[in-house]
């Protein structure tokens, strides 16, 4: 693996400042551009959200990063995945990989580290291929269409929702 993934800590603000402002045009196109938000990014950590930076091996630098949101345990198990990839490693093939390790994270039962979730979904805007194109590469299927979900930008905006459940994944499956 070229990415490990790691809570954020107050001492990444620097790095994740430069990483976002370095991919402030890439990013702002779906998601709000905060450079500085990271300290309460970390301050939000808890039973209902998770976040994950993903960091090169090679370098240290910061490759991207994935927000678990919305996470309800009981009944439903459910997680909201957002994500945002950091240049220059955008294009590599990097935050696949950090993707992948996220979505085991999350799968995996809370008992050997995990989130223990059931279900994950990932909802991303009609015009974003890059962020479909990663939905269908963790393997995820479409569910639906939601008008004026999320306000971006200015305005509310429509999105395509994905999902995945734990017996879908196959970094879960055992072996044969």
């Amino acid at each position: 693996m070229r990415v490990e993934i790691r809570a954020p800590r107050l001492s990444d603000a620097t790095l994740y400042a430069a990483a976002v402002r370095r991919s402030a045009e890439h990013v702002g196109r779906w998601n709000p551009v905060e450079p500085d938000g990271l300290v309460d990014l970390v301050r939000r950590q808890g039973e209902s959200l998770r976040t994950f930076l993903f960091v090169n091996t090679e370098d240290g630098g910061l490759v991207g990063s994935c927000n678990v949101a919305n996470i309800v345990k009981g009944r439903f198990c459910n997680g909201s995945l957002g994500y945002n990839s950091y240049l220059p490693y955008n294009g590599t093939g990097r935050m696949t990989e950090g993707m992948r390790l996220v979505v085991d994270r999350c799968f995996t039962p809370e008992s050997i580290g995990g989130l223990g979730l059931h279900r994950l979904e990932i909802n991303v805007q009609p015009e974003n291929h890059p962020s479909i194109g990663m939905a269908k590469r963790l393997g995820f299927r479409h569910e639906g269409y939601t008008p004026r979900m999320l306000y971006l930008q200015g305005g509310w905006r429509d999105h395509e929702r994905f999902a995945l459940t734990a017996e879908e994944w196959p970094g879960l499956q055992p072996n044969p």
